[in-house]
């Protein structure tokens, strides 16, 4: 499964310094280890929204359009 970020993503985790974290997380979800990845529906489960674990701290939201996860937001969980 392919991951794309829409605009603004990626300086959101330079600027806090995830970008490392989310590439692994990435990484994870393009070969197919959604579990080990995190990779969650969100509730309720028929809204087709689903999220993904940066860290402890930081969670990926997206939707999956033709076998491509395209993450539409982050933010800080806690």
């Amino acid at each position: 499964m392919e991951v794309k970020e829409h605009k603004g993503i990626r300086e959101y985790l330079e600027k806090r310094q995830l970008t490392k974290q989310y590439r692994k997380q990435k990484s994870l979800i393009k070969a197919g280890y959604f579990d080990l990845a995190h990779l969650k529906k969100m509730t309720p489960k028929s809204s087709e929204i689903y999220y993904f674990r940066i860290n402890k701290k930081y969670r990926a939201i997206g939707f999956i359009e033709k076998d491509t996860f395209v993450v539409t937001e982050i933010w800080d969980h806690q």
